[in-house]
């Protein structure tokens, strides 16, 4: 009922997002390194459910009202870029931060953990684009059931979206501490990854297509 090529395809696109500096990164390795992987895990449980969330919105026709009602769709699209722009800022400005550079951070309790992952992923412009604009370009009519068909690649997306974020919180310590013994390339990081948000932002601002934001 579903390709192959779909399935890889969506694979593909959602592991280019993980490996690209984004909101759930930056809080989830941020909480890991301040907190411990316990803390990372239980904030990714957050995420996930996110992306689920995101899921059943697309799978109960939200895509629709987009279709029928594109100012909405431009609002949000405007509105995640200029998200993308502040964070870039965020990354690049005298003094800013790199999501590895270990900080103090008052610990919080698993409730608090997952809703904020939760909240931050519900509130991540590059959860809402793939899931709005890019998902769909994978499913094929011809293939049957498009409602199963979103469902099993979304399934897919987030498989590979919690693996990665997984591998940033087991990793994020020995990061960190690669980071706090050589400065230079802490900058050279945070400069490359305000590069790449302002570089989504650009593109998600001007590009008319759900192709233009295989980003994450």
């Amino acid at each position: 009922m579903i390709g192959l090529g779909a399935i890889a395809g969506i694979a593909l696109v959602e592991l280019g997002m993980v490996l690209t500096p984004g909101p759930n990164m930056i809080y989830l390795v941020s909480r890991s390194i301040a907190q411990g992987r316990r803390a990372g895990m239980v904030s990714l449980a957050g995420v996930a459910l996110g992306f689920l969330v995101y899921l059943l919105a697309v799978s109960a026709g939200i895509a629709t009202v987009f279709a029928l009602v594109p100012e909405i769709y431009l609002a949000i699209k405007l509105a995640g870029a200029g998200y993308l722009l502040w964070l870039a800022w965020k990354a690049v400005r005298p003094g800013g931060r790199s999501p590895f550079t270990t900080q103090e951070l008052s610990p919080d309790g698993s409730r608090k953990l997952f809703l904020m992952g939760l909240l931050t992923c519900l509130l991540n412009p590059k959860v809402a684009i793939l899931y709005i604009s890019l998902l769909p370009q994978f499913v094929d009519p011809a293939r049957g059931h498009v409602a199963l068909q979103g469902l099993l690649l979304g399934l897919t997306q987030i498989a590979v979206g919690v693996a990665g974020n997984a591998f940033f919180i087991v990793t994020a310590g020995s990061v960190a501490g690669f980071f706090g013994r050589h400065p230079l390339w802490q900058r050279v990081q945070r400069y490359v990854m305000g590069t790449a948000l302002a570089g989504f932002a650009v593109r998600i601002a001007t590009e008319r297509t759900g192709a233009a934001v295989a980003l994450r």
